[in-house]
């Protein structure tokens, strides 16, 4: 069952609802429906309406999976009391449930995220940590399951939390088989961190945190190792460690590579530059180096990271110079 509500995303409705559908075909049996709060049709966030098939006074006894997806302006959507108790009542009578993107801001609302992990979009992460501090947050997973409760991260990241539930339900081969009539990823590799910032450390108070801080994003690519800042600032290593730990929550190190592997992005999506040549701009100064980090940090490699957010357009083929016999 879908919960759906006025400024719905619509992508969190119709990709696990594709998913559903398309892996009917291939021998499941999901019966899926569709509720909203009134019982009528609701506004999805691009403009398009999506009909209700139950209303409130036809509510199932049992629930198999309930699946709530999210609106961008979570505030308002865990604002609507009748919203969130549908939410939590379908919930507490649901073998398992599921939330799509801010959908996870409902779930929490209810109270069915305490104590469990959960994630959502990477740009919300924070907030959802900050709002419902009871929820252990984690920005960078496609999906978290926590027992029967699973959250996915930012709208198409429903597909993938419902082709590892068709999985859970019907095996790998059917849901290899959904994926592939799709033409989606059945795993999709890495994390998050491949569409977001890294890091976004809260703002440092401490000035010689600010400092070095400057000095890396001004130039990533010049020594930042902890003894060439120590030495720059005039502090001794633990004392900048021990600053670092404190305001931002990583090691100098940890940030300078951060900060790299985003100027390395850069690189590699908008630049002709060779994979040894980004490294070395970006301050790894070898493509080893920079392919080690970017495993750690995003999953994949360099030459992959290029390939798949490059562009999405083939190149158009070179024009074939034609030999044509001479005239006599």
């Amino acid at each position: 069952m879908v919960v759906a509500f006025d400024q719905v995303q619509l992508l969190d409705v119709s990709g696990p609802l594709e998913v559903f559908t398309t892996a009917n075909r291939y021998g499941a049996r999901y019966d899926v429906r569709v509720i909203s709060p009134t019982g009528l049709d609701v506004l999805t966030s691009s403009g398009l309406r999506i009909g209700a098939d139950t209303d409130l006074e036809q509510l199932p006894r049992h629930v198999n999976t309930l699946l709530v997806p999210g609106r961008s302006d979570w505030r308002q959507a865990i604002a609507d009391d009748v919203l969130v108790s549908l939410v939590g009542g379908l919930a507490a009578r649901a073998l398992r449930v599921a939330s799509v993107c801010a959908g996870a801001f409902v779930l929490a609302q209810t109270g069915v995220l305490d104590g469990r992990r959960a994630t959502t979009h990477w740009e919300l992460a924070s907030q959802l940590a900050a709002a419902f501090p009871q929820v252990r947050v984690e920005p960078d997973p496609v999906f978290v399951r926590d027992g029967h409760i699973v959250t996915s991260a930012g709208v198409t990241a429903g597909i993938d939390l419902a082709l590892a539930l068709v999985e859970e339900d019907y095996g790998a081969d059917l849901a290899r088989e959904t994926a592939r009539q799709l033409v989606v990823f059945m795993a999709r590799p890495g994390g998050q961190s491949q569409f977001s910032i890294r890091m976004t450390p809260q703002p440092p108070q401490h000035r010689l945190v600010r400092r070095a801080m400057d000095e890396i994003t001004a130039d990533p690519s010049l020594p930042h190792g902890i003894g060439a800042l120590t030495a720059r600032l005039g502090i001794s290593t633990r004392h900048l460690a021990r600053l670092f730990r404190q305001e931002i929550g990583m090691t100098p190190g940890q940030y300078a590579d951060a900060v790299r592997v985003e100027a390395a992005q850069t690189l590699l999506s908008s630049g002709l530059a060779s994979v040894e040549e980004v490294a070395q701009q970006a301050g790894f100064g070898s493509s080893e180096t920079m392919r080690r980090v970017f495993q750690q940090a995003l999953g994949l490699s360099p030459t992959v990271y290029r390939a798949r957010f490059r562009t999405t357009t083939a190149p158009a083929p070179a024009p074939v110079a034609l030999s044509l016999p001479s005239s006599c």
